[in-house]
């Protein structure tokens, strides 16, 4: 496992009623403060629908203005973004039409020459104080259409890790243990993720919370991570299993074309 140390927290959710304290509810969870909220808003306003490189350039400019970014990023149409200032874009990111980042505390950081392809949500959501709730994704990384990363008890990638479409990286988990209680009101843990450099993650496979996946490991298509992977494995299965190492002896091209 990543930690020992487990978060248990056991807050019950407020509801989004109607009224003011609903409208107050609602703003905290899109932005540090009713100024930033209006500001963020704006730009979506103004810039966020435009098309083509065009509204690339334009947000590449613009959007500087409510989040980090670190030389030059792509920002296609249509990018949800929430708690924008926690944002942090290194040169060369890529974020694909339909993304959504929201980051809150402690903010999401995407580096050098990574992409987000489309309909990927990243997710911090830490309303509850999570100590090291964040998401930090390295360089070269490729994020699949349709990959879900939860970064309640902080996710840690490292450079060149691909995820295939519908992926789904959770660190958090909800606490069930007491059959009379409802479990929204039983708290939730949050141990955190760590996926090391030169990861592929298969299509559609869910790592849990509290797991690390070893440099230069493979986790087939569909999988479900629940214990930690060596470095240099391939793993499989419901829940996964390490099925061989990776060698070359263990994995000839047999005479088929590689591209490069």
């Amino acid at each position: 496992m990543v930690t020992d140390q487990r978060v248990l927290t056991a807050e019950k959710p407020e509801p989004l009623t109607h009224g003011s304290h609903g409208v107050r509810l609602y703003l905290q969870r899109q932005a540090d403060t009713l100024p930033r909220y209006l500001l963020e808003q704006l730009m979506y306003a103004m810039f966020g629908w435009i098309p083509t490189i065009i509204g690339i350039g334009i947000r590449a400019i613009m959007y500087r203005i409510i989040l980090s970014i670190k030389g030059w990023a792509a920002i296609e149409n249509h990018v949800r973004l929430r708690f924008a200032n926690r944002i942090k874009l290194h040169h060369g990111v890529y974020l694909d039409q339909g993304v959504y980042l929201h980051a809150c505390p402690n903010g999401i950081e995407i580096g050098e020459n990574s992409i987000v392809m489309h309909g990927a949500v990243l997710h911090v959501y830490n309303f509850r104080n999570l100590p090291h709730a964040g998401i930090r994704i390295g360089k070269d990384c490729l994020i699949g259409e349709y990959s879900v990363i939860r970064g309640q008890g902080g996710v840690w990638l490292g450079d060149r890790v691909y995820t295939s479409p519908f992926t789904q990286i959770l660190a958090v988990n909800h606490v069930f243990r007491n059959p009379e209680e409802p479990f929204i009101y039983q708290g939730i843990t949050a141990e955190g993720i760590i996926i090391e450099d030169d990861v592929w993650l298969g299509a559609g496979c869910i790592i849990t919370d509290g797991v690390k996946i070893g440099k230069g490991s493979v986790v087939a298509a569909g999988s479900v991570v629940t214990h930690d992977v060596p470095a240099h494995t391939l793993v499989g299965g419901v829940p996964a299993k390490i099925i061989r190492e990776i060698t070359e002896e263990n994995f000839p091209v047999n005479g088929r074309k590689v591209y490069f």
